[in-house]
């Protein structure tokens, strides 16, 4: 049975309303309350954070459960999902596909009450991870299936200075290396994929996810269908960053997720078959 998070959560301005929900994914070793205090102090070049910019947002942190840790013989950390080495994340690969299993059943029953909700309104709800919670939220994205009579799509996905889990394979290869199995609801497409935008922010001095394996991700994605914003940063390492990244972050959400009239128009391009994603070095 999927264990019930602990979260923390920011709720919205009264005045403004509930009209979207992002549940953002903290970091391996972090925890919900450390990360969301650390994330109202992330701030664009004007003091202002992201609960400031987007009042009417319901900010959820869940608090991933402690897992044993091979390589601190066993002892209990918090982690999404166990790695076996992290400067070779490629080294017994397979130890990270039961944590996933997991965490991804878990943070869909996040998704699902919260999308109820919004009036049933799954792109109303936006998917957020920062390194492993990226990395999470990644996999999240691809093994999710919408309830009935909902939109095939999410409002859409943030990673941050993240990878992907199992590279080099095909979107069906990737779902079957971590083993979800046909009664935890196996995607049947990608259309879920296809439909849900997606940006990616990665800073090239961080030393604990090389760029190389946030682009690996870009192109990953890509491949699967997705439509990707990239935005590689000089500096700020393992972490958020700003205030670039924060104004980023505000202009590509107004753009994709506050703004219907623009993401229809992006939409209707893809089908056509245009090139409407972003990347940019700063």
């Amino acid at each position: 049975m999927p264990k019930i998070l602990l979260r923390r959560v920011i709720t919205p301005d009264p005045s403004a309303g509930h009209t979207h929900t992002i549940i953002f994914l903290h970091g391996r070793g972090d925890t919900a309350g450390e990360f969301a205090h650390k994330f109202q102090e992330w701030t664009d070049s004007k003091g202002r954070n992201l609960c400031k910019l987007f009042p009417s947002v319901k900010w959820v942190f869940p608090w991933c459960k402690k897992r044993p840790a091979v390589a601190d013989n066993g002892a209990p950390w918090s982690q999404w999902f166990d790695v076996w080495d992290s400067t070779d994340f490629s080294d017994h690969e397979e130890v990270q596909a039961k944590g996933l299993r997991e965490s991804i059943v878990n943070i869909r029953n996040i998704i699902k009450p919260e999308a109820r909700l919004l009036g049933g309104r799954w792109d109303r709800v936006i998917l957020a991870g920062v390194s492993q919670g990226g990395a999470t939220s990644v996999h999240t994205l691809l093994n999710l299936v919408a309830s009935s009579g909902s939109p095939r799509r999410l409002g859409a996905l943030m990673a941050f200075c993240c990878r992907m889990p199992f590279p080099g394979r095909t979107l069906a290869e990737t779902r079957a290396a971590v083993g979800l199995v046909e009664t935890d609801e196996v995607p049947a497409d990608d259309e879920m994929i296809r439909n849900t935008p997606v940006l990616l922010q990665h800073n090239r001095d961080d030393e604990i996810v090389r760029v190389e394996d946030g682009r690996e991700l870009r192109d990953t994605l890509r491949r699967f269908g997705a439509t990707v914003t990239w935005q590689e940063y000089p500096s700020g390492g393992h972490w958020l960053h700003e205030p670039k990244g924060v104004e980023d972050v505000a202009a590509w959400l107004t753009k994709y997720v506050f703004n219907p009239a623009a993401r229809r128009e992006s939409l209707a391009s893809k089908k056509k078959g245009d090139t409407i994603s972003g990347n940019y070095l700063i």
